[in-house]
């Protein structure tokens, strides 16, 4: 797709969005390539997204999806209800005395997600855990130096099994209302709190898609930038926020970093796909492979780019919704407990994606060059 046309595709997207989102059945909007008996094609469209494709008969004339937009072929992809991959159970086991990416690992509080990488921050050179907020923070409900436990709580981890702490995270903005502070905050140095292992009360995560649109800001025309801590910052602040030109209540990313209590127990491998060399930006058809938590080793490809996602979390505060824009859409390759998994292309070591959520029919992750800018990190 040239540059052109891709633009063309993305204005059709934009201004067709809102009425193609008012359709019943209707749950997202994004960009790719059409699809004909089952085969992607080569023509460019306005991709449709519905949990469940249905008979045109059980349609009224508006909820039809029309067969262009502003000229753009439109077609409609089932890709069911989403939620962010939190594990809600098959267990994963405790790796001693050195800790590879890929693995369970979460906050104290939560029930389980993966180890994405190791990272170091561009202005220190410190080692940290990589993974998303829902892992590690729990959905902006922890405090900095709460416990991380690998394995997570839901595999058996317990105050033994303590490996890092939570060192910083960007916090999530909610459409309902805020958890927890959208401010930076300086850095507590509180005592570990008294876990209940098996009892972990962190947001369960239950994720629906609602809207699809983009990826690419400066395609777009997008406002919306990403701030990138200062090493001060990164010294004295513990949450983050992003940068936008409105008051908009958009999120970018679900991540978070750790701490490790030992840097030389984590190796900078991940099981089955080695060390990471460099980062890549997405594209439509490239081959991506993961190691995560839950689905171990597993490869796809991307289908859709130009994202935007209404994420449903469960908190103790009752369920949440935070939109996401720029993402990216893959065919299924993960599960619950693969959050914070490392998306790498399947042809190099270069790291393309942070994972954070999906369904039994595709998997969306947040493309690695906003996660290392956002949080000044690099491998």
């Amino acid at each position: 797709m040239t540059a052109s046309i891709f633009q063309a595709v993305l204005q059709a997207q934009q201004r067709f969005q809102q009425e193609l989102l008012s359709k019943r059945n209707v749950v997202g909007v994004a960009v790719g390539y059409r699809e004909s008996q089952g085969q992607r094609t080569n023509e460019p469209a306005v991709a449709v997204l519905v949990e469940k494709k249905v008979p045109e008969s059980d349609l009224t004339a508006d909820d039809l999806v029309p067969r262009e937009v502003n000229g753009v072929r439109t077609d409609v992809f089932e890709v069911g209800t989403l939620r962010a991959l939190q594990s809600t159970d098959s267990p994963r086991g405790k790796f001693r005395p050195i800790i590879p990416a890929g693995v369970s690992i979460g906050h104290y509080k939560v029930t389980a997600g993966t180890l994405g990488a190791v990272v170091r921050d561009r202005a220190t050179g410190e080692r940290f855990l990589l993974s998303n907020n829902h892992v590690l923070a729990n959905c902006n409900e922890a405090e900095i130096g709460d416990p991380i436990y690998q394995p997570a709580p839901l595999d058996g981890g317990t105050t033994s099994d303590k490996v890092a702490t939570l060192e910083r995270f960007i916090s999530l903005k909610y459409l309902e209302g805020q958890v927890g502070t959208q401010q930076p905050m300086p850095v507590p140095t509180p005592p570990d709190p008294k876990p209940t292992p098996n009892q972990p009360t962190g947001c369960n995560l239950a994720m629906l898609f609602k809207s699809l649109t983009n990826i690419i800001k400066g395609l777009s025309g997008s406002s919306q930038r990403v701030e990138s801590p200062a090493a001060s910052q990164a010294a004295t602040a513990g949450v983050i926020t992003v940068a936008a030109a409105s008051e908009s209540l958009d999120n970018l990313l679900d991540v978070a970093l750790a701490r490790p209590l030992n840097a030389d127990m984590f190796s900078p491998n991940i099981r089955h796909i080695g060390t990471i060399q460099g980062t890549k930006a997405p594209a439509i058809g490239m081959k991506i492979r993961k190691a995560g938590r839950t689905t171990d080793y597993t490869e796809s490809t991307i289908t859709l780019l130009n994202a935007t996602v209404n994420i449903k979390y469960n908190t103790s505060q009752g369920e949440r919704t935070a939109r996401f824009t720029g993402q990216v859409i893959c065919d299924v390759m993960s599960q619950g407990g693969d959050s914070g998994a490392l998306i790498v292309e399947q042809n190099s070591q270069n790291a393309v994606g942070l994972l954070f959520g999906g369904s039994t029919l595709a998997t969306i992750f947040t493309p690695i060059d906003v996660i290392m800018n956002t949080l000044n990190i690099t491998f």
